[in-house]
């Protein structure tokens, strides 16, 4: 029997094992390049046994794709045994993610008799690192971080004990042979006291901790400690985005923010990603944890210095990605003393390296289910089954901001790790090794390069210098929202064709006009534009995006919209007469139809903000804006061919701030003018090609009270509307769509 799919690093060999002795069965399990390999003899009805706990109840953390069973001579054999590993043809095994500490294992870090006792490496094949340490498969120790500790005789004893729990377990290790964990200054020395007890006493005390977690290394201060988080802001630079915190325990969580059976279910799970909660009023936190929002992302601990800092502590601490401003999170030692030295007041550190930095997930529940905004860690190299099948490896360059690669091999399809905005060299640098160690793991070589068509992409320049580099290699150039929305589609196992409705910042279109509000129909193989958000002006480029007043001017400007006596003219007083004159002149002034943009300019009007500190920060706050309002009419839009006549909500915005009327009520009807408009469109759209599903993706449609408004409506006129549950809507999911779009493509 073969057996494919994510089966080892997760106690599958011990769990056959344990099977074949309970069905009286010869033979032998061993991991090889494939997967696991299994030879066993018997009686037929316990060889029908075993087959069908192989699919159907494997281990917990397994992941089984496949299958395949071949009858063969009998051999003889009197024993059941497990076999050394072999690798011998081309590696098609996968390897695990990595898991938050099982139960188990956190009860025996807390009992004062165990020899675990307050190990902060305690693991077992139930839990702990895997694709984070990782260097090679099969996976086994000596592919591992882990290599360079040898196991003591008792860790050997309970590895080699098929009735042991950390029978096969390769991070397996205790105080006197696994890593050490140490507290240090910026320069390294060594502070006194035991290294997590004076941890938690640092943090208590007001000061700010690097500590080293399972992708790299984060920042963390005190949650309810209002000077320490505000130091570890401006330290950091990092001005609004929110901070996540760590919670000890559901019942903490819930002290936060609303938990629900969902957002219970995906905190506790073995993936422990960062759930954004809505905010309780009262919620001990300090002000600068998440400045302005009505939401907190929130993850219990997933490792066992989390259990431990949280116990000595016992408070939640802030918990946010060891980098400076918008640099990938720092993983290596000595770099981080470097970037972070100015930042952390101690270092919480060991000496088991990390091979591939990953940063926490973040997803949200909508509607009962997960809806991701950034897929990493707990998740990562898992493959997702896409429902097209390449005849040749393909990779997915991914986009610029929010940078995903993906990895197609035949049925299955591979997204990467959260890279990062590829606007800086250490990005990049962690881009390209990204691909390589990946590429290396799956014994995979590209023959086909899927990449987005903006040429100024750095993905983009990579896939391009790499086809020049590597004669032979095929180039196929993906529209931005096609992607978007074939990410969807695949996700969902459909081809297509459907409605497409993309909603998102910019993206290049093929007439030169950076898109961003669009309606197609879609499939994987094309797409054909039926309706758009008219095109405004984008004044100044790259800083409208990040001083959104230029956009309210924008659409003033392109609606013919007096905007005397306005507030938002008053606020930006001559830089408001110099956009005025440059979107008179029609010269160097790009033009979009971004509904991302449309959400900033509006943002502007109503007051909530003319500056951001973070991408989308805008569409944010004018979501929360409009939470304070419940159900209420929209302003109407005028559909006029292909256009989808948005400036008509700039003008109903524009009468109700001259009536006095307030802001929340506004941009709640800016926001349920904005999605009947979109329904409109896809609606008649679907009339006129006979389609009946609708696809909903790109960025915008984070915004929930929009995405809500869609799906409703759209399903209220009887379509079925698809949406995304396993990437994000976001950039980050833009590669799953190239490589599923050049996968159909070239098939």
């Amino acid at each position: 029997m073969r057996v494919s799919g994510i089966v080892q690093g997760v106690g599958f060999r011990p769990f056959v094992h344990g099977l074949a002795g309970q069905l009286g069965l010869a033979g032998f399990v061993g991991n090889d390049e494939s997967g696991v390999v299994i030879e066993a003899e018997g009686a037929a009805p316990a060889l029908d046994a075993l087959l069908a706990a192989l699919q159907d109840r494997p281990p917990a953390l397994a992941l089984v794709t496949g299958v395949a069973a071949t009858d063969m001579p009998v051999r003889g054999d009197t024993a059941f045994a497990i076999a050394a590993s072999s690798a011998r043809g081309r590696r098609a095994t996968l390897v695990p993610a990595d898991t938050a500490t099982c139960a188990e294992c956190v009860a025996e870090l807390r009992d004062a008799a165990d020899r675990r006792y307050r190990h902060p490496f305690i693991t077992c094949t139930n839990c702990g690192p895997r694709f984070t340490i990782v260097t090679g498969v099969p996976y086994d120790r000596a592919a591992t971080t882990m290599a360079g500790f040898p196991m003591c005789a008792a860790c050997a004893a309970e590895y080699h004990d098929p009735a042991d729990r950390r029978f096969h377990a390769q991070p397996v290790c205790c105080p006197g042979c696994g890593p050490t964990l140490r507290l240090v200054d910026a320069t390294g020395r060594e502070l006194s006291g035991e290294p997590v007890t004076a941890a938690a006493r640092l943090l208590a005390g007001g000061g700010v901790l690097a500590v080293k977690g399972l992708g790299g290394y984060h920042l963390a201060a005190s949650a309810g400690h209002e000077r320490a988080v505000a130091e570890l802001r401006a330290r950091k630079h990092r001005e609004d985005k929110p901070f996540a915190v760590l919670a000890p325990d559901l019942d903490a969580a819930g002290t936060l923010g609303e938990v629900g059976p969902a957002e219970a279910a995906q905190l506790s799970s073995r993936r422990a990603p960062i759930v954004l909660l809505r905010r309780r009023p009262g919620a001990p936190l300090a002000t600068a944890v998440a400045p302005g929002n009505d939401h907190v992302g929130v993850l219990l601990p997933y490792t066992p210095v989390h259990h431990l800092l949280l116990d000595d502590l016992a408070a939640p601490i802030v918990l946010t990605s060891g980098n400076v401003s918008d640099e990938p999170i720092a993983h290596l030692d000595d770099d981080a003393v470097t970037r972070l030295a100015g930042i952390a007041d101690a270092f919480l550190t060991h000496d088991r390296p990390i091979r591939t930095r990953a940063d926490d997930s973040v997803l949200r529940v909508v509607a009962g289910r997960a809806y991701p905004i950034r897929r990493s860690r707990g998740y990562t190299p898992e493959p997702l089954r896409i429902g097209v099948v390449a005849g040749e490896p393909v990779l997915g360059c991914g986009a610029e901001l929010k940078n995903t690669f993906c990895v197609l091999r035949g049925a299955e399809a591979f997204p990467s790790h959260h890279v990062g905005d590829l606007e800086n060299a250490e990005t990049l640098r962690a881009y390209l090794d990204g691909i390589e160690h990946l590429g290396r793991l799956l014994d995979v070589t590209p023959a086909v390069l899927a990449h987005d068509l903006h040429p100024e992409y750095l993905s983009t320049k990579y896939a391009l210098a790499r086809a020049e580099a590597e004669p032979g290699l095929r180039l196929v150039g993906v529209q931005h929202h096609h992607a978007h929305l074939a990410a969807c589609l695949a996700e969902n196992g459909e081809a297509g064709p459907a409605i497409g409705i993309a909603c998102d910042g910019l993206g290049y279109g093929p007439d030169g006009v950076l898109w961003g509000g669009e309606v197609f129909a879609v499939s994987l193989t094309g797409f054909r534009r039926l309706a758009h958000l008219e095109p405004v002006p984008l004044p100044g480029g790259a800083t409208a995006i990040r001083q959104p007043w230029r956009m309210a001017a924008a659409w003033l400007h392109a609606t013919g919209t007096d905007p005397a006596g306005l507030a938002v003219v008053a606020r930006n007083g001559p830089l408001w007469t110099q956009v005025e004159r440059l979107l008179g002149s029609g010269v160097d002034v790009p033009v979009t139809t971004s509904a991302g943009r449309l959400f900033d300019a509006v943002a502007a009007l109503v007051g909530v903000r003319d500056r951001v500190n973070y991408e989308g920060q805008a569409a944010v706050e004018l979501e929360q804006a409009a939470s304070a309002v419940g159900e209420c009419d929209g302003y109407a839009v005028r559909l006029d061919g292909e256009l989808i006549r948005v400036g008509d909500l700039v003008r109903a915005v524009v009468a109700d701030l001259r009536a006095d009327t307030p802001a929340p009520v506004i941009a709640a009807r800016f926001h349920a003018g904005l999605h009947d408009a979109l329904v409109a469109a896809a609606v008649s759209a679907a009339a006129d090609t006979g389609l009946d599903v609708v696809a909903l993706s790109g960025g915008v449609f984070q915004n929930i009270r929009l995405l809500q408004g869609v799906s409703r409506r759209l399903t209220e006129a009887g379509l079925r509307v698809l949406v995304h549950s396993r990437v994000p809507c976001n950039d980050g999911g833009i590669s799953l769509g190239q490589v599923a779009v050049a996968a159909a493509t070239i098939s």
